[in-house]
C-alpha cells in the first residue's frame, strides 16, 4: 500500500503510539486513554479473526465505549464497518445486514436491549471481556506497557478498501448502500485536520450518530491528533453550553437543528461556550439566525459551514464566516453560503441540459466521491459523463471512472467564486405557473416578530400545488404572520396554511423531518383555547383574525 493514503486505523494506530497516556474518549464516566482503546481494539480484533476474518461487520451503534472500540477493532481486521442504528425498526436493520453481506452483527453487551433474530449471528461484547481496565474520568493512568495481542499476521486494508458502508432513504422504497474507500477517507481528513487545527489539547464533541458520516470527522479529526473524543447523551445534546462547559471542548460539529432547539430551551446564553475555539456545521442548511445565535454563545469560536452528500465523503465544500458578524453575507433564503471547494475536488453547475449554468444542480468529482453504490443497480442516474466543453451526459451504466462526476440533486447558484445551496432539485416548484424557492419563503418567515425557524412544504397531493408552512417560536397567533407575509410576497407564494408546533421533528440524524411536517399538517387539531387552528392564506387578515380569536374563545 502506498505510504502516502493513510487508512483509519493507520490514523489512530500512529496517534496510539505517539500519546498512549492522552485521554481518547470520554463517553459518559468512562475514559480511556489512547493505550487502553487500542488494546481494547486489538483484543476484539483477534476475538474477531478467530476463523476467517470477516470482510464486513455490521455494527449496532449504541454511543457506548465498547461501540467505539468495536468499530476500531474492525478497521484493524482491514473489515468495513456497517453501523445500524438502535433506534431504526428492526425490519429496517435486518434489511441492512443483509444488503450489506455483513458476516456477523456485534453489539454492546452492556446496552439494555441486544436484537435477536438479525440476518447474520450476533456477537454481543462486553468491554470487560478485552482484559483491559476502565477507568473513571479523572483517573487517566500513563497505559502503554499493557501487551496486545499479535495482528501481525493481518495485512490490513489498501486505498480503494471499504472502510465503512452507510445506508441512506432510496427512492426505490429501499436503502441505497453509500461504499466509501480508505482512499476516499484519506483525501477528506487530511484537509479536515488542517481545516480545524485540532491538535493533542484539543478537545472535540461526537453529537453524530455512527449512522451518519459526519461522526468519521469527530472520530478522526480527532484520534489524527491526539485530541481527546468527547460523546454527549441525548439530553446534553438540548444543552450544548452545558455540555461544552462541563467537559471544556475546544471543538463542536453538529447539525444546525440543535442551535435552534437549545435556542428554544433558551440554553445558549451569551458568552456562555468560552472555551470553544472552532465550531462547524453540516447536514441541513445554516441559516443566519442560527450562526449569530451560536456566534453570540461562542465568541472566540471559528465558525464555518460544511456541505456534502454522504457519496463524497462527510463534507466537500465549506465557507468559513468573517470574523465580524457585521461582515457576514445575506442570501436570499437566509442561509449561509456553503462556499468553496476542498482541495482537489472540482464541481460544476450544470441546467437541465446538463450544460454549465450559474444556477442549477451540482456536480462533484475528486478523490472524496465515492466509487459507486454498494449495489451497482443504483448509480445510473446518479453520475454523469463527459467534460463540461465537450457536453455531459447521465450515466446510465458502464464502466464507472474517476472521471465521472456525482450528481448531488441540490441547487446551487454561484456567488463569486463560493456556492450557494438553495435546496434540494424538487425544493424549487411551480405555483400557478410561476416557479417559488421554498427557502425564500421560510426566510420571511423566521424573520416575522415571534417565529425562530420555519419550514414550508408544497404539496403535490393536490388538484394543484399548495403551500403549507409550520413554524417555531412565541408567535402564538399566525394571523399577523399571514398578515406580515401577505406585504412581504406575492400572493401566489404566501402559505395556504400556517400552523405553529413547540418544535420541529427531526429524522434520527437531527435534521429537520419534512414527512414528519406533512403528517403534522395533515393531523392538526387545536389541544387548547389558545392554539389556532390552520389558517388559509387566502382569508383576509381580519377574516384571519377573527378566526382566530372565534377559536381562542370557542362557542358551545
Amino acid at each position: 500500500m502506498p505510504t502516502s493514503t493513510l487508512t483509519l486505523w493507520d490514523r489512530f494506530a500512529r496517534t496510539a503510539v505517539r500519546y498512549p497516556g492522552r485521554p481518547a474518549l470520554t463517553t459518559g464516566s468512562t475514559t480511556l486513554t489512547y493505550a487502553e482503546l487500542r488494546t481494547h481494539a486489538e483484543t476484539l480484533a483477534a476475538r474477531l479473526c478467530a476463523g476467517p476474518p470477516p470482510r464486513r461487520v455490521a455494527l449496532l451503534a449504541e454511543r457506548t465505549p465498547m461501540t467505539y472500540a468495536a468499530y476500531l477493532a474492525v478497521q484493524r481486521l482491514g473489515a468495513a464497518v456497517v453501523p445500524l442504528n438502535p433506534a431504526s425498526p428492526p425490519g429496517r436493520n435486518e434489511t441492512v445486514v443483509r444488503q450489506s453481506g455483513a458476516a456477523l452483527v456485534v453489539a454492546d453487551a452492556a446496552c439494555d436491549a441486544v436484537p435477536a433474530g438479525q440476518a447474520a449471528p450476533l456477537l454481543p461484547v462486553a468491554l470487560t471481556d478485552t482484559g483491559s481496565r476502565t477507568h473513571t474520568t479523572g483517573t487517566a493512568n500513563t497505559a502503554g506497557s499493557t501487551v496486545g495481542p499479535d495482528l501481525s499476521a493481518l495485512p490490513g486494508p489498501g486505498p480503494q478498501d471499504t472502510a465503512y458502508i452507510l445506508f441512506t432513504s432510496g427512492s426505490t422504497g429501499r436503502p441505497k448502500g453509500v461504499v466509501i474507500s480508505h482512499a476516499n477517507t484519506d483525501a477528506y481528513l487530511d484537509h479536515a485536520v488542517e481545516r480545524t487545527g485540532a491538535g493533542p489539547d484539543s478537545r472535540l464533541s461526537q453529537t453524530f450518530d455512527l449512522t451518519f458520516d459526519p461522526s468519521v470527522f469527530d472520530m478522526f479529526v480527532a484520534w489524527s491528533t491526539g485530541a481527546a473524543l468527547v460523546v454527549p447523551t441525548r439530553d446534553e445534546l438540548m444543552d450544548p453550553a452545558g455540555f461544552v462547559a462541563r467537559h471544556r471542548l475546544t471543538h463542536w460539529f453538529s447539525v444546525p437543528s440543535v442551535i435552534s432547539l437549545a435556542a428554544r430551551l433558551r440554553r445558549l446564553g451569551p458568552d456562555s461556550m468560552p472555551t470553544l475555539r472552532y465550531a462547524a456545521f453540516a447536514g441541513e442548511p445554516l441559516t443566519l439566525h442560527q450562526a449569530r445565535s451560536f456566534a453570540t454563545a461562542a465568541p472566540g469560536a471559528r465558525l464555518e459551514n460544511l456541505y456534502g452528500p454522504t457519496e463524497l465523503t462527510v463534507t466537500c465544500t465549506g465557507y468559513r464566516l468573517p470574523a465580524d458578524p457585521a461582515d457576514w453575507p445575506r442570501t436570499a433564503n437566509g442561509t449561509l453560503p456553503i462556499g468553496t471547494a476542498h482541495p482537489g475536488a472540482e464541481t460544476l453547475v450544470v441546467d437541465e441540459r446538463m450544460r454549465p449554468a450559474d444556477e442549477g444542480e451540482l456536480l462533484v468529482r475528486g478523490p472524496q466521491r465515492f466509487p459507486g453504490y454498494l449495489d451497482p443497480a443504483d448509480d445510473p442516474g446518479r453520475f454523469a459523463g463527459g467534460e463540461p466543453g465537450t457536453g455531459l451526459t447521465p450515466y446510465e451504466g458502464g464502466a464507472l471512472t474517476e472521471a465521472h462526476w456525482y450528481r448531488t440533486g441540490d441547487r446551487v447558484a454561484r456567488d463569486g467564486d463560493g456556492l450557494v445551496h438553495l435546496g434540494r432539485l424538487d425544493s424549487q416548484v411551480k405555483i400557478s405557473g410561476y416557479r417559488v424557492e421554498l427557502g425564500e419563503i421560510e426566510e420571511a418567515l423566521r424573520s416575522c416578530p415571534g417565529v425562530a425557524d420555519a419550514v414550508v412544504v408544497a404539496r403535490s397531493d393536490r388538484s394543484a400545488p399548495v403551500l403549507q408552512a409550520v413554524y417555531t417560536g412565541d408567535a402564538r397567533d399566525s394571523a399577523p404572520l399571514l398578515a406580515a407575509l401577505q406585504q412581504r410576497l406575492p400572493a401566489y407564494m404566501v402559505p395556504r396554511t400556517l400552523l405553529r408546533l413547540p418544535e420541529l421533528p427531526l429524522n434520527l440524524n437531527g435534521k429537520t423531518d419534512r414527512q414528519a411536517v406533512l403528517a403534522a399538517l395533515d393531523t392538526a387539531r387545536p389541544t387548547t383555547p389558545g392554539t389556532p387552528r390552520p389558517v388559509p392564506a387566502d382569508r383576509t387578515a381580519s377574516e384571519a383574525r377573527r378566526a382566530a380569536s372565534t377559536e381562542r374563545n370557542p362557542v358551545s
